[in-house]
């Protein structure tokens, strides 16, 4: 008789490979973290959150996500090293746990005008192999369909070497064919210059005939080239040369000429304006010079190509009707349809992939876009989507994903999409890390960590770890905001006036009719697609006593501050210039008060090639930027460098009153504290400022110009709940004041504080561009007859 085998009921011990289920983080000290100390679960879904600069982007960006991608990078060759960014190691003691990051930032996506939503994914690289394999005619390789291709043929001799004595030469032929419109250039719109704004024809070069700004009469390189050129007559009105003058006074190639014994070049005109103006980017100029050419140049669609970018032997080859420029033309869910209508078995596991990727775009609330989009016009919400698009089908699990404020720019309709889109993420075993605001965002996270209390140097600390719950019953300042709703406004102003659009056309409007009230409070909102920002920014027009703000990025190196973005410094400079009897530029860290030895950057930069630069602060300034004998100077007992060193709000109080009042500076100051960025220390690198801190810096800057009409695109976007309180005092201040302010915007609490509302849809794209409603926020919440209405509803508890 055999014995009974035995049956061990204990769980088998924990394998110690799957005991590394957290990403432990011990001393994190970037920016303006506290020596923060957490752990957070893998395979989970954790949110950050706080207000706008407390350190969530520091701690979830700066610190994880930047050590995750240096540590990758460091297991390639030296070699291949030297070929990509190089990135220091954040200021941290510990990070363990870490798996492979990939970000998806809130950074818009290349603004060059030859890149789309189809170059930016794989769908146009895609589309191109499909026609060059199907299209009839057929026109060539993939090449032939890319209007960033162009067609190039050449023919010569080559020298072979084929041993000591044995050379001889061969005759090749060469040519690609490219799909490049040579009108154009693959750009879709041709530039014409108009001539009256850059000379008065009925002066003389001598007389100062060029209105170009920074063309001074006395000016080597520009008015006394052309003047002492020898190839012009400086003292005939332009109007008077004659055909061979005025040939080379527009359009010359570079010639080398001597002008009082030095050598220079002399060009032409036209090209002399492309190179200098043309070809820099237009937000980053001076306003005097954006305005400038603004007025001289105009932008029409290439005649030649109707605006496709593309060739006509590209355009004429067709699967079907449809050739390449109709396809890119059509919106997206429209092209998954007649992918989907597409049976061809030799190319069956690309059009398999095709429709894998244009579902996407419909799957993440994008598929009203097209892919001949210009991907500078999309939204930071779209631009975020459009980078998610390649990481949803994925077979990839186990890694980090990184996401900031991914609901930045929908419709409270879309959000829940969104986090359908995060769960599933997480629920392929993946670690999802999410910078949030929105409190339906937050309520989906298996994990919370609140940062603060405050923001800058009141924030950097760890308030709150642990669920939702928790964080709605903690006490900080985010679970205090969590269940906020702002009431409907009972008494809404009477309008001054109206707007008057008619027949609005821009992209999918519909031949839109509306009045948008003025004196008032107005809100433009609807499902992302719908026709807002065409109808606010493609109809309103732009011009005396308009301010439009919008979600353009705010450009700046490290040697920008919020005191040379928004003008506070020329005050500031001229203030201790006048009370010590020395010259303003002595003030400034970028001229002639610079610490010679750092050249004013306060900090000395070593290039270690393919290693992480490093940066040690300036031995002879101390990292205070400036000569010692310019902190010599005083202005109400401080130097320069203390003052750049102070918050807004005491600056705002230094330059107030006492010996240091400075009425110029302290009405800066004030436009920077009603934004909430009384924190903010106004000589710290804009390169530290997050994404919320940055928008806000830009409407206190904006706020400046003389405008009767405000326009504002989502000025919540990175906006924490409690800050969202401050917005809608900062513009009824302003309504109050006389202003009409018009907001497109999709915060609930906005709306519900509107005086009006128009709402656009019913859907996005060809679905959308119709007014649905239009009327007071009680009335929408009352006839809860469109998508807003029923969540504003909802979110009011009606």
């Amino acid at each position: 008789m055999s014995k009974a085998t035995r049956t061990d009921t204990r769980p088998p011990a924990q394998h110690v490979a799957d005991s590394h289920d957290l990403i432990r983080v011990h001393g994190a000290r970037v920016n303006n973290l506290k020596d923060v100390s957490i752990e957070i679960p893998k395979r989970r879904l954790t949110v950050f959150t706080g207000v706008s600069g407390s350190g969530k982007s520091s701690l979830v960006f700066g610190t994880i996500a930047a050590e995750s991608q240096r540590l990758i990078n460091e297991t390639y060759s030296a070699f291949v090293q030297g070929f990509m960014p190089t990135l220091a190691r954040p200021e941290v003691d510990v990070l363990e746990g870490l798996t492979t990051a990939i970000l998806v930032d809130q950074q818009r996506l290349g603004a060059d005008p030859r890149s789309t939503v189809g170059t930016a994914t794989d769908a146009n690289a895609m589309l191109r192999i499909l026609f060059s394999r199907l299209g009839k005619p057929h026109i060539g390789s993939p090449n032939a369909f890319s209007f960033n291709v162009a067609s190039v043929r050449a023919s010569g001799a080559v020298t072979v070497e084929r041993g000591a004595d044995k050379t001889r030469t061969v005759k090749r032929t060469f040519t690609r064919t490219g799909g490049m419109c040579t009108r154009c250039e693959g750009r879709g719109t041709v530039s014409d210059i108009d001539l009256t704004q850059l000379y008065d024809d009925s002066k003389s070069i001598a007389e100062g005939a060029f209105t170009i700004p920074g063309w001074k009469s006395d000016s080597f390189w520009t008015v006394r080239v052309y003047a002492e050129s020898g190839l012009l007559d400086p003292d005939k009105p332009i109007r008077k040369f004659t055909k061979r003058e005025m040939q080379d006074f527009l359009y010359r190639e570079p010639t080398k000429v001597k002008v009082e014994g030095v050598n220079l070049t002399y060009e032409g005109l036209i090209p002399k304006i492309q190179k200098s103006f043309l070809s820099k980017d237009k937000e980053a100029m001076q306003p005097h010079i954006r305005a400038f050419v603004e007025r001289a140049v105009t932008f029409t669609t290439c005649p030649e190509c109707d605006g496709t970018r593309l060739s006509e032997a590209a355009r004429s080859s067709r699967i079907g009707k449809i050739n390449i420029a109709d396809a890119c033309a059509m919106q997206i869910s429209d092209l998954a349809e007649w992918v989907r209508g597409l049976d061809e078995p030799s190319v069956a596991p690309l059009l398999a992939a095709l429709r894998g990727t244009l579902d996407s775009f419909a799957e993440i609330g994008l598929g009203y876009l097209s892919l001949d989009r210009p991907s500078g016009t999309l939204s930071g919400g779209e631009a975020q989507r459009v980078k998610m698009i390649r990481h949803l089908g994925s077979s990839l699990t186990d890694t980090t994903y990184v996401f900031d404020e991914p609901t930045i720019g929908l419709h409270p309709h879309d959000i829940q999409r969104m986090n359908d889109l995060l769960l599933r993420l997480r629920d392929k075993g993946n670690t999802v890390l999410v910078v949030e605001h929105k409190p339906e965002a937050i309520a989906i996270a298996d994990h919370v960590v609140d940062l603060g209390p405050g923001a800058g140097t009141a924030g950097g600390t760890v308030c709150f770890e642990g669920t939702v719950e928790g964080l709605r019953s903690g006490g900080t300042v985010t679970g205090r905001h969590f269940d906020d709703r702002a009431a409907v406004k009972e008494a809404v102003r009477k309008p001054t006036g109206t707007l008057e659009i008619r027949g609005a056309t821009t992209h999918n409007l519909r031949d839109v009719d509306v009045d948008i009230p003025l004196g008032v409070l107005c809100v433009v909102t609807g499902v992302a697609g719908s026709g807002k920002s065409s109808l606010v920014h493609g109809s309103i027009p732009s011009g005396e006593g308009v301010v439009s703000i919008d979600q353009g990025a705010i450009r700046g190196s490290r040697r920008s501050n919020p005191a040379t973005y928004t003008g506070l410094l020329d005050p500031i400079r001229k203030a201790f210039a006048k009370a010590n009897g020395v010259k303003p530029a002595l003030f400034s860290a970028n001229s002639e008060g610079a610490c010679p030895t750092c050249n004013g950057a306060g900090v000395i930069y070593t290039d270690l090639a393919m290693m992480a630069g490093v940066a040690t602060p300036c031995e002879e300034c101390e990292g205070k930027r400036f000569q010692a004998a310019v902190l010599d100077y005083h202005l109400g007992g401080r130097d320069i460098s203390e003052v750049l060193a102070m918050s807004v709000t005491e600056a705002e109080e230094f330059f107030g009153a006492g010996e240091a009042h400075t009425p110029a500076a302290h009405r800066v100051l004030g436009r920077l504290a009603d934004v909430g960025l009384g924190y903010l220390n106004i000589g710290q690198p804009l390169t530290t400022l997050s994404g919320g801190e940055r928008q806000r810096l830009k409407l206190a800057t904006q706020m400046a110009e003389k405008g009767g009409v405000y326009v504002l695109d989502e000025p919540t976007a990175g906006l924490h709940l409690a800050d969202v309180e401050q917005l809608l005092g900062l513009l009824d201040r302003l309504v109050d004041s006389g202003k009409s302010v018009i907001v497109v915007e999709h915060h609930q609490a906005v709306m519900a504080h509107a005086d009006w509302i128009i709402d656009l849809g019913p859907g996005a794209g060809h679905d959308g561009g119709r007014i649905v409603f239009e009327g007071t926020p009680a009335d929408l919440v009352a006839a809860r007859s469109t998508l807003t209405g029923e969540h504003l509803a909802a979110y009011v508890g009606s």
